[in-house]
């Protein structure tokens, strides 16, 4: 037949065609319809009736395209309902030809996605299931703008990326196809050419809202709308119990080896059973926020979750996207927050990633002194490409939105915020203001925080961020990045500095301890202990303790009342809260049989404790951010290594001393000044028998006597055990 050109023939054998759907399905040719089809290893085809199966037109194979089947409805050019009949040996199979089908994505969309400001790319990009023009099937969208051609495939069509190539949309690079039959559950990838023609290797939906187990590498088609939410009160209080003046204390977990089923394969818990089991466990232990590691799809175990290729994509690796919902919505009804790790940084070379994703860099930057991370071997975002910042905002969003996430960390902004972090002079490029600092990075991390906040009420955002950068928690109105916390990592850092010194040493090092409160104010600041501080042959926190054994437990007990006691929002990784003995390890579960130990359940009933004292007693949380809420007694007692400070909470609200002693030595009738007159009762005592500590104390309290010190009129005389942290709050009448 002469219907078509023998160049588009052989383009649709050969895979290279760009632009099949003016070609394939029902078009008008010379006063008549003509049918094409493309259907590798048909035996013969023909055009049928789509409710009665009554053959309409037999098709014809083309001479100059074997595959290419093609059926004429002459002296007509209304357009008809019709489906493909397709044999092959002694199988006959009817299907709906995609491309019957019309476009999916309309001009508002592609406005929003080709000025790179649209909100919400999940809904357009990715795969989605749907009913279009009263057929069921899935919407395939992807961006790809330097392609000269791209399919979908899978097992529906034996991966021939000839069978399935999409329409592209125009000036906004995106291609589509809705193709018939394709339910949930079925995998996926993009088969794309670059601008030469030349074969790409096979890539993972970058919008993907699920993925096959690792290794394997394909995507799946889930469904994201029809869940029904039943977290309206969570949702609606969560703004007020997020603010700086609430006290938060956050419980950082691994999902693959806070525990697992050794009896099946050593297999980590699922979401519904980490809902089961998890859940409880949080808030017995006085937690107010649940922070998972990276849980977007990542090919890598080795990589905990921080190198992520299938970002709308929570990991297979404890179930669905709807097992996940169903996760955070278990929190909720606990009256516990979700945060989640965000990589909004960088991404793993996989070349089923994102990675010169069209046959050039279109995710990353083209020069690797930008768009390659030296420390961790991955690409950087190409954050000055609006396309690339709307895609991560966008991913923002969706974790907010689609899955009620209550908060964002996100990871490594240091590395964002400037362009010669971790490198050498020569391997990177200035701005273009001949600096360092990444502006494009830092209107990326400023318009995110805005679009977080405004978009997902309630929220908050954190900053993994370890210099002095300025105005990380500052509003955006303000010159700040917006982030709602810092980590405090110059605290982390100088504070187990200090507790990994012999006691006798550590006089030398007494201004560890009290450095983080020259800054303590400067940002809203969040008191990390994280995973970062178990792993790469650092060891546990309690093997970094001094000490013989009992030793170790007292120094960890009390660093642990300095730390609940010192301004700033709390943050304590998984097996800290029971003293871990070993480093961390992403392959097994906690050592929980340990609890058998006094020592160790020891310190987990304090943590408990500590985590409730915080809770209840304003003082110690409610000016976390604030000077007011601070007040030195004592902080430069070097040589007996003791600190001594007040917390105050809102007028009215009863103020608290809280004294540590970082020897091993008893301090008898140790005289404190204290800012008011009366009876101090001891709130939390590190060294108690509950704790498995010695025991010593002060009979549950202290009365001032009008003995002035430490600048006071009214003092008190304490006993100190060793190794220890004491709470007193003043009795009000």
């Amino acid at each position: 037949m002469t219907n078509i050109s023998r160049r588009d023939a052989q383009s649709l054998q050969t895979g290279v065609h760009g632009d099949p759907f003016s070609v394939l399905g029902l078009h008008e040719w010379e006063g008549n319809m003509v049918v094409r089809a493309f259907l590798p290893g048909a035996w013969g085809a023909d055009v049928v009736d789509p409710d009665t199966g009554e053959v309409l037109l037999p098709m014809e194979r083309n001479e100059d395209a074997p595959d290419l089947f093609t059926a004429v409805k002459e002296g007509t050019t209304e357009r008809f309902a019709y489906k493909l009949r397709i044999t092959k040996g002694n199988h006959v199979w009817t299907e709906d030809d995609p491309y019957h089908f019309g476009p999916v994505i309309g001009e508002l969309d592609e406005y929003y996605l080709n000025e790179g400001t649209h909100r919400s790319i999940w809904k357009v990009l990715g795969a989605h299931v749907m009913n279009h023009g009263g057929v069921d099937g899935t919407h395939f969208a992807v961006w790809a703008p330097n392609a000269r051609r791209a399919s979908v495939v899978g097992n529906f069509n034996n991966w021939d990326g000839r069978r399935h190539i999409m329409r592209q949309r125009g000036a906004t690079g995106v291609w589509e196809i809705f193709i018939p039959g394709i339910e949930e559950g079925e995998a996926y990838k993009y088969e794309l050419l670059n601008r030469q023609g030349q074969l790409l290797p096979l890539k993972s939906d970058p919008v993907g809202f699920g993925a096959e187990h690792p290794p394997r590498t394909a995507s799946i088609v889930r469904k994201l709308d029809g869940h029904e939410w039943h977290d309206a009160d969570w949702m609606q209080k969560r703004g007020d119990l997020n603010q700086i003046d609430k006290p938060i204390s956050i419980y950082e977990v691994h999902l693959g080896s806070w525990q697992r089923v050794q009896e099946e394969g050593n297999r980590p818990l699922s979401y519904h059973e980490l809902a089961e089991r998890l859940i409880p466990y949080v808030k017995d232990m006085g937690f107010t926020h649940i922070e998972l590691m990276p849980i977007s799809e990542y090919p890598f175990d080795g990589s905990w979750g921080y190198q992520p290729i299938g970002l709308f994509a929570p990991t297979i690796r404890h179930g669905t996207l709807e097992e996940f919902r169903d996760f955070v919505e278990a929190c909720h009804a606990n009256d516990i927050g979700v945060l989640i790790d965000w990589v909004p940084g960088h991404f793993p070379e996989d070349v089923h990633g994102l990675g010169r994703f069209d046959g050039t860099a279109l995710y990353e930057h083209e020069d690797r002194r930008e768009g390659f991370h030296p420390d961790w071997n991955t690409l950087v975002y190409n954050f000055g490409r609006r396309e690339v910042a709307n895609f991560m905002t966008a991913n923002a969003l969706y974790w907010l939105k689609e899955y009620h996430i209550d908060g964002l960390r996100v990871d490594a902004v240091a590395s964002m915020l400037y362009r010669d972090y971790s490198r050498k002079a020569g391997e990177w490029v200035p701005n273009k203001d001949g600096g360092r600092e990444n502006y494009e990075a830092i209107d990326f991390l400023r318009n995110t925080n805005v679009m977080a906040y405004g978009e997902a009420e309630g929220c908050m955002t954190v900053a993994e961020e370890s210099t002095a950068f300025p105005g990380v928690s500052a509003p955006v109105n303000h010159g700040g990045l917006g982030f709602g916390y810092k980590w405090n990592m110059g605290w982390m850092n100088d504070t187990l500095r200090y507790m990994s010194q012999d006691p006798i040493h550590r006089q030398y090092h007494h201004h560890d301890m009290t450095f983080g409160m020259h800054y303590a104010f400067s940002e809203n600041f969040i008191l990390p202990l994280s995973h970062d501080e178990v792993v790469h042959g650092k060891g546990s926190l309690l093997h970094r303790m001094p000490g013989y054994p009992a030793d170790k437990f007292a120094n960890l007990r009390a660093y642990f009342g300095f730390m609940w006691a010192h301004p700033g929002k709390k943050l304590l990784f998984m097996g800290g809260e029971f003293a871990q003995g070993e480093e961390w390890n992403h392959d097994q579960s906690l050592d929980w049989h340990l609890l058998q130990h006094d020592f160790q359940r020891g310190v987990q009933s304090l943590v408990r404790d500590l985590n409730r004292t915080y809770r209840d007693i304003p003082a110690l949380h409610q000016l976390d951010t604030k000077p007011a809420g601070f007040e030195w007694i004592e902080s430069n007692a070097h040589q007996d290594s003791i600190f001594a400070w007040m917390r105050y909470g809102e007028k009215g609200s009863a103020p608290v001393l809280v004294v540590c002693n970082f020897t091993p030595v008893e301090r008898s009738e140790y005289r404190l000044g204290v800012p008011m007159a009366g009876r101090w009762n001891e709130i939390l005592n590190t060294d108690s028998n509950l704790y498995a500590g010695g025991g010593r104390g002060n009979l549950g309290a202290a009365v001032t006597e009008e003995i002035p010190s430490h600048g006071r009129d009214v003092s008190l005389s304490l006993t100190l055990p060793p190794l220890s942290t004491i709470y007193f709050q003043l009795e009000q009448a």
